[in-house]
């Protein structure tokens, strides 16, 4: 395996988590303090960055921080080093430690925290609860020879192209002649410099979502014989892929309301909920949103929660919630630190196949700041 640095390593996470599904405007993503360009061999993964992260990421030898929460949520108006705020960032100046902070997007992304706590729930045939973007959808039409048409569909569709809903490898070809007269310095693929050439062609048509159009082209371009390529690229109206905040499903076995905020603790690892509705009521459709979701609560009753999942519930959000007849269950916000071991697992995963030299550590430490008593 060889050496890496934390461009190469923020490259892949973007690829899974990538900057423009962010579902805030302005939120603070990215790279927060210090630099990625330099050789990373261990990254902490943290819902949180306070000085005992800091620390922990010193002990371990970790050169980058990836975080939920960014560190500087609101333009500093200083920078002052007899402050808490200032003496976090002294520290990891000091020591050469980035911080890259991924927020709604990691919320959005499929397998992020959403989808890890509708996973820690057991939430079945789920779907997005409140979409927030929409990938661009465009169909490819290349011309190419008859004798390699197999071939440039194997490379276009290995490349990501052709996939429609739950079908893979999806594409249609038609047949025709295409006419080229090569000039002098040319190197056609058949025919001769100076005189019309016929050749027997076919158009194979694909659909490519607008965060692989590079990968296909390349793949194209690496496939097909001739010198200039004739395509074309036209934009669909249809969406690729609607993507979104939180997740709405169902459970296996429908359960009282008192049953699900146990099942509710037990699985995200709290010592108490908040529960809005009759105890004896009976949940089945699940609506999870990870963090502060308040002003949600009409989106998951319109897509038919039995009961919602949330985070800082507000006193009279949850008497809104009781009179609209929608059950809550508030484990508190702090439940999103199930990304830091689900984005150590992937991130290992992602650069393993890449086969880089760099190890993903989950955060031991607790960032909750409330007690239970």
């Amino acid at each position: 395996m060889k050496q890496t640095n934390g461009q190469q390593i923020i490259q892949i996470f973007e690829s899974w988590s990538p900057k423009k599904i962010a579902a805030m405007d302005g939120d603070p993503i990215g790279l927060a303090v210090g630099t990625l360009n330099k050789a990373v061999t261990k990254v902490l993964v943290t819902l949180d960055v306070n000085l005992a992260v800091v620390d922990e990421a010193i002990e371990k030898g970790c050169e980058l921080i990836i975080a939920h929460h960014p560190p500087i949520f609101r333009k500093l108006a200083n920078l002052r080093t007899d402050t808490p705020q200032g003496q976090l960032f002294e520290k990891l100046i000091k020591h050469d430690i980035a911080v890259y902070a991924a927020h709604t997007n990691l919320d959005v992304a499929d397998g992020g925290v959403n989808d890890l706590l509708a996973d820690a729930l057991d939430i079945q045939q789920r779907e997005v609860l409140v979409p927030s973007y929409k990938e661009t959808l465009y169909k490819l039409a290349i011309f190419v020879p008859e004798s390699h048409a197999d071939a440039l569909r194997q490379a276009l569709t290995g490349a990501g192209a052709g996939s429609i809903g739950l079908y893979e490898a999806c594409s249609f070809t038609s047949t025709g002649e295409g006419r080229y007269k090569a000039q002098q310095g040319a190197e056609p693929f058949a025919g001769s410099i100076g005189k019309l050439h016929v050749e027997p062609e076919v158009k194979v048509e694909v659909v490519v979502p607008d965060s692989l159009k590079n990968k296909v082209l390349r793949a194209m371009y690496n496939t097909h014989p001739y010198e200039e390529v004739a395509f074309d690229f036209f934009k669909l109206e249809t969406a690729a892929k609607t993507m979104g905040l939180g997740r709405i499903g169902t459970l296996k076995n429908s359960m009282t309301l008192q049953a699900f905020a146990e099942h509710v603790k037990t699985s995200l690892h709290v010592p108490t909920v908040r529960v809005v509705g009759d105890l004896q009521d009976m949940v089945t459709k699940v609506a999870v949103l990870g963090g502060d979701g308040n002003k949600y609560i009409q989106a998951a009753k319109r897509a038919g929660a039995d009961v919602y999942v949330t985070g800082d519930l507000y006193f009279h959000v949850a008497q809104d919630a009781e009179a609209m007849g929608l059950h809550v269950v508030d484990p508190g916000h702090h439940v999103e630190s199930i990304m830091k071991q689900g984005v150590a697992s992937k991130m290992a995963a992602l650069c393993a196949e890449k086969q880089l030299q760099v190890s993903f550590l989950s955060s031991e430490l607790s960032t909750e700041p409330f007690q239970f008593i």
